[in-house]
């Protein structure tokens, strides 16, 4: 049950698994922090975002012209998206927006020192969550611009000696387009296939690998159906094989554990906005022993070893660097949250709805993500039908688009099920009022649009009923 200290207590759970979820809801403390308390609605739990100020409550941003109420706005499950910012985070950026302002490349006086001393900081906070040293850390504008430096820099140095990259046909969109870029370049390029479980095998990847064969991209962690692809084995082959290995670990880094010297990864791109951290900075890691060669894609200062030019940003590289050593701290504590949050997701939505696919292997999963498709129900009415519930149908960067998902195709699933499938994005911050709701109104709309579809009425509601109740059972 809740507490009103807001801690959370369950029985039957194990000590260890307790104390993890215990420890959770104190640090996450979202009613505390966001105001999400269910006092005025028991059934739907409220948004308001408030406040202290002289002893009286104020919503945030209330003297602003622009109207930031939270009031009526939907509960959040789309952390594949993107996540809140940590309070924590803020809390340390917000004095290099207002005290601590100089150029981090300004030598000549205090403001440029104090800027840069954070900004190095900053890197050794990216750096010890892999594992890797800060001069290997390049700050990017996010994991577009990494994945597009990590894949076209490293094909274009090594042009005149290889020209074969291999992906998979899973990859986020911009390792697509990085590669088809390629492409037009004159590169030869394998996009392998996957498993119905969305996993890559290292025997199509052997296969793969010529004597041409450069670099091999491969990402962490899939957006859409969370799978975890087998890293260090793809690692140990492509060190043996005496290839490059990046790999996108935009919905990885701060989630689960990564080290890329014993995965023996050579490139990672690391998104600010996907670990409660702020949008617009990323980071690359480069490994300089033995050394990766990357071409630059931009011209300028030579900042960021000429691999990146431009002014870094020293709010935003301050915020991805605390934002990385809170993941550290409470990975344990939040995969914990995610495991116990997404079963009891997942029991309350099968156990009352027949004919639901969970797409992806669940027990290579990272459980944060899950993705359900509902037979006989079109994903777009039921994500309308939600409409107090923040979801997404897959990746937000293809979520404009009406057409299935290429990463459940890819997987195999036909058409009708690629489209009635709905990504929930359990967070940080997600609490278990948010996952029953949910999981309630998802129940009530998927029995309402089945309903609707088979035609229910009078005497042939218990004969469609039963028609739904004995569908296809692999589905089930």
């Amino acid at each position: 049950m809740l507490r009103t200290c807001g801690k959370y207590i369950y029985s039957g759970l194990d000590s260890f698994t307790n104390s993890c979820i215990d420890k959770s809801c104190q640090l996450r403390g979202v009613n505390a922090v966001f105001n999400r308390s269910l006092q005025k609605d028991v059934n739907k739990p409220n948004s308001q975002r408030t406040s202290t100020e002289n002893g009286k409550k104020t919503s945030l941003g209330a003297n602003l012209k622009l109207d930031l109420s939270f009031e009526g706005r939907p509960l959040y499950l789309d952390a594949q998206s993107t996540t809140p910012v940590d309070p924590r985070v803020l809390d340390v950026m917000l004095p290099y927006l207002t005290s601590y302002y100089g150029n981090p490349h300004s030598r000549t006086h205090a403001y440029g020192w104090e800027s840069e001393a954070a900004v190095e900081n900053a890197r050794k906070q990216v750096a010890d969550i892999i594992g890797a040293e800060s001069k290997e850390i390049i700050f990017t504008s996010g994991a577009t611009e990494s994945n597009n430096i990590a894949i076209k820099g490293v094909a274009r140095f090594y042009a005149s000696k290889k020209k074969h990259v291999i992906t998979t046909q899973t990859e986020h969109k911009c390792v697509l387009d990085s590669c088809r870029a390629l492409e037009t370049e004159g590169f030869r390029v394998t996009y392998l296939p996957v498993n119905s479980s969305g996993l890559v095998t290292l025997d199509d990847l052997e296969k793969a690998i010529d004597d041409d064969t450069s670099l091999v991209s491969i990402m962490t962690v899939n957006n859409e159906i969370g799978v975890k692809q087998p890293i260090s084995e793809i690692g140990a082959l492509c060190r043996e094989r005496k290839i490059f290995f990046h790999t996108d670990a935009a919905q990885a880094v701060g989630k689960i554990p990564l080290d890329v010297n014993s995965m023996n990864i050579d490139l990672m791109s690391i998104s600010g906005h996907k670990i409660y951290g702020p949008k617009g900075i990323g980071a690359l890691y480069l490994r300089r022993r033995p050394r990766v060669r990357v071409e630059a894609l931009q011209s300028g200062g030579g900042q960021e070893r000429g691999l990146r030019s431009g002014t870094v940003p020293t709010p935003l590289a301050v915020g991805l660097g605390a934002a990385c050593e809170i993941s550290k701290k409470e990975m344990e504590y939040d995969h914990k949250w995610m495991e116990f949050l997404s079963k009891r997701l997942i029991d309350k939505i099968t156990g009352s709805l027949p004919c639901v696919v969970r797409n992806g292997d669940p027990n290579a999963t990272y459980p944060g993500c899950v993705n359900l498709s509902f037979a006989y129900v079109e994903g777009e009415s039921l994500l309308m039908a939600m409409k107090d519930v923040a979801l997404s149908s897959g990746s937000a960067c293809t979520s404009a688009s009406l057409e299935p998902s290429y990463v459940l195709r890819a997987i195999g699933t036909d058409e009708d099920l690629a489209h009635s499938s709905i990504r929930f994005g359990l967070g940080r911050f997600t609490t278990v009022e948010e996952v029953d709701y949910t999981a309630e109104k998802c129940i009530k709309h998927v029995q309402r649009l089945r309903e609707m579809r088979f035609s229910f009425v009078g005497d042939a509601s218990r004969r469609n009923r039963s028609e739904v109740d004995q569908m296809d059972p692999a589905l089930t």
